[in-house]
């Protein structure tokens, strides 16, 4: 199990736990926190984060949404971020 910590307010970051094999976005609305999202599976980008810090896995999406440019500098969907180890995570504002 890793812990993904949210960074977007300095007076408030949350933290939640991630299973192993869980999306970023799952296990964030498992425990409250909320990501918007649309789709679930990698289409729409609505779900995009920029992981700090932290190792992880990217599943199938869109380059359309996500191109390989924004991929290099560490931007994601949360519905297909699984987590390799602790993440730092910043969510775009909706």
């Amino acid at each position: 199990m890793f812990k993904v910590r949210v960074k977007d307010d300095p007076t408030n970051q949350p933290e939640f736990s991630c299973k192993d094999k869980q999306s970023v976005l799952d296990a964030a609305r498992s425990q409250g926190i909320v990501i918007q999202y649309a789709c679930k599976g990698g289409g729409c980008g609505l779900c995009k984060i920029k992981v700090e810090t932290g190792e992880y896995e990217i599943g199938k999406s869109s380059k359309a949404v996500l191109p390989d440019a924004e991929r290099e500098l560490n931007y994601a969907l949360a519905c297909k971020t699984y987590p390799k180890s602790n993440l730092e995570v910043r969510i775009q504002p909706s």
